[in-house]
C-alpha cells in the first residue's frame, strides 16, 4: 500500500471497541455514570473552595485546579467515546484528532507537575509552618500554577504538531478510542524517531522528575512528622496529607502500569478496557478521596447548603 500524504488525510476511524458490541452496551451506561459524577464532584470541589472564605489558602486553590484538569481531561475524550459506543460511525476529522490529542496531552502533563505542586506545599505547611504564608505566597501559587499549564500546553503542542505533520498510511485506523500519539504513530509512514524523542524527553521531565520531588518532600514531612511527640500532632499532620498521598498513589500507579508494562505487537482489549477505566475512574475519585479525608471541605460543603437552604 503506497503511503498517503498527511495533508490529505481528512479523517481517522477509532477502532474501540466496535469487534465487542456487548462490551459497548456495558461501558456506555458505566461510562456515563462515572462521567456525570466526575463533572459534579469536581464542580462541587472547585465551588466549595471558591465560595467559602475559609478555603481561600493555597492548598485549596491547587486542588481547585486540580478538579478543573480533572473535568478537562474527561471532557477531552468521553463526550465522543460516549457517542462511539452507540454509533457505527467511529471517525474523527483529522483537526479533531489532533485538537484532542493536544489537550489530552496538556491536562494529563499539567497534573503531573500540578501533584508536584501540591506535595511542596504541604512539605512548607508542616515542615516550615511559621514561615509558610511567606513563602507559599498567593503569587507563588500563581506563578507555579501558571507555569505548569502553559509549560504543558507548549510540550503538548509541540509533540501533536510534529505528529500531526508526518505522512499517514492509506487505512487510518487508530487502535484506540481516542486520538493517543502512541496508537497514531504505528500508523505512520515514515520515520518517527523525531516524535518518539520528544515523547521519551516529556516523559522523563514529568513522570519520575515529578515523582522524585513527590517521594523527597514526603520523606521530609515524615521525618518530620516522627520528631513531633503528641500522637494528636501525628494525626493532624497525616490528615492533612493523606488525601494528596492518596490522589498521588492512585495516579501514578496506574500511569506507570499504563506505561511501563512491556508493550505486545497486538494490542490487547483487555489493555484497552484498563485505559478506559484508569482515564474516567481516576479523575472521578479525587474530589470523593477529598471530600472524604478532609474535614474542612465537608464543613464547607455543608455550610453552603445550610445557607442556600435557609435562602429559601
Amino acid at each position: 500500500m503506497e503511503p498517503v500524504n498527511g495533508t490529505v488525510v481528512s479523517e481517522f476511524f477509532l477502532k474501540g471497541f466496535s469487534g465487542y458490541p456487548a462490551l459497548e452496551h456495558l461501558l456506555f451506561p458505566l461510562c456515563s455514570a462515572m462521567y456525570l459524577i466526575t463533572l459534579l464532584g469536581n464542580t462541587a470541589i472547585v465551588a466549595v473552595s471558591i465560595l467559602d472564605a475559609r478555603l481561600h489558602t493555597p492548598m485549596y486553590f491547587f486542588l481547585g485546579n486540580l478538579s478543573i484538569l480533572d473535568i478537562c481531561y474527561t471532557s477531552t475524550f468521553v463526550p465522543l467515546m460516549l457517542i462511539h459506543l452507540l454509533s457505527s460511525q467511529k471517525t474523527i476529522s483529522f483537526i479533531g484528532c489532533a485538537i484532542q490529542m493536544c489537550l489530552s496531552l496538556s491536562t494529563g502533563s499539567t497534573e503531573c507537575l500540578l501533584l508536584a505542586i501540591m506535595a511542596y506545599d504541604r512539605y512548607l505547611a508542616i515542615c516550615q509552618p511559621l514561615r509558610y504564608p511567606v513563602l507559599m505566597s498567593h503569587r507563588l501559587c500563581l506563578l507555579l500554577v501558571g507555569t505548569a499549564w502553559v509549560f504543558c500546553f507548549i510540550k503538548s503542542v509541540t509533540e501533536t504538531v510534529i505528529a500531526m505533520k508526518l505522512p499517514f498510511c492509506g487505512h487510518c485506523m487508530v487502535s484506540h478510542f481516542t486520538c493517543e500519539i502512541l496508537a497514531l504513530l504505528k500508523l505512520a509512514c515514515s520515520d518517527t524517531s523525531v516524535s518518539e524523542a520528544f515523547l521519551l524527553l516529556g516523559a522523563i521531565l514529568l513522570l519520575p522528575v515529578p515523582l522524585t520531588l513527590i517521594c523527597l518532600s514526603y520523606s521530609l514531612i515524615l521525618a518530620n512528622i516522627l520528631r513531633v511527640p503528641s500522637a494528636t500532632g501525628h494525626r493532624k499532620a497525616f490528615s492533612t496529607c493523606s488525601a494528596h498521598l492518596a490522589v498521588v498513589l492512585l495516579f501514578y500507579s496506574t500511569v506507570i502500569f499504563m506505561y511501563m508494562k512491556p508493550k505486545s505487537k497486538e494490542p490487547h482489549i483487555s489493555d484497552e478496557v484498563f485505559t478506559v477505566l484508569y482515564a474516567v475512574v481516576t479523575p472521578m475519585l479525587n474530589p470523593v478521596i477529598y471530600s472524604l479525608r478532609n474535614k474542612e471541605v465537608k464543613e464547607a460543603a455543608k455550610k453552603i447548603c445550610g445557607s442556600k437552604q435557609a435562602c429559601r
